[in-house]
């Protein structure tokens, strides 16, 4: 269930965090991994370090003459976020975190789901969304927009894609500790908060979202589509309470 040899799998936002702990792992499932993404000296060394391949791949700038490999699993993982109040943003701000996290990877998605159909051989799609693209929370408001909008791709293009063996699913991080989010985390009163709101009382890590990843890239899924499927501690199906019996 969670092997994937003799597939090629590319995974889009592949330098650092989530991304590269995906990589690492579906590499080490046997498959043979492209690193796509911006920092292409980083990717190189990460590929170099995994007998993979490095792609230089900027999202923002994804174009139809953009040159990719064929490919049976694509995983998404690029994306970026800028935390303020709704009232606040700027169009620049609100069109770089568009363009980031949505529609260089609709894009990307498109020209991937439509050679894996000329291809003929079914494939695998995995999107990475947030624990924003289930329930709402403050200072996230375009970051949610596009993590909400790919939550709902997830699930068009599970019903489109279906007939042809392509499975098209999306993970939903909740509290993650990475790059992106460390100064915030380092607040004692977010950790304290998060000890009594989580069922697991603890940061999740990029380590804690890549096992599904490469489960939902290999043949275990061939019957699950269409999913979002948290991995946030429980953060979005249960509550803690002070009481105790």
């Amino acid at each position: 269930m969670f092997e994937l040899n003799g597939k090629t799998a590319l995974v889009a936002g592949a330098s650092r965090g989530i991304g590269l702990a995906i990589a690492r792992a579906v590499a080490e499932a046997g498959a043979r991994t492209i690193l796509a993404g911006r920092s292409i000296d980083k990717l190189k060394a990460e590929a170099d370090a995994l007998k993979g391949e490095a792609l230089e791949l900027d999202v923002t700038a994804f174009t139809a003459d953009t040159t990719l490999p064929d490919v049976d699993i694509l995983i998404n993982v690029a994306g970026t976020n800028i935390r303020k109040p709704f009232v606040d943003y700027s169009l620049d701000e609100y069109e770089h975190i568009m363009r980031t996290n949505l529609h260089g990877l609709a894009l990307l998605t498109q020209r991937v789901g439509a050679r894996m159909i000329e291809r003929g051989q079914g494939g695998k799609i995995v999107i990475i969304g947030s624990l924003a693209s289930i329930v709402g929370l403050p200072w996230l408001a375009v970051y949610s927009m596009t993590k909400s909008a790919l939550a709902g791709l997830t699930r068009s293009l599970a019903a489109e894609w279906g007939r042809y063996g392509i499975q098209v699913n999306c993970i939903a991080p909740g509290f993650i500790l990475t790059d992106l989010n460390r100064a915030m985390w380092q607040q004692p009163e977010m950790l304290q908060w998060l000890e009594g709101a989580q069922a697991i009382p603890r940061l999740g890590t990029p380590e804690d979202i890549a096992p599904l990843a490469v489960f939902l890239s290999g043949a275990g899924s061939n019957y699950i589509t269409g999913q979002v499927i948290a991995v946030d501690g429980g953060y979005s199906t249960t509550a803690n309470w002070p009481f105790h019996p």
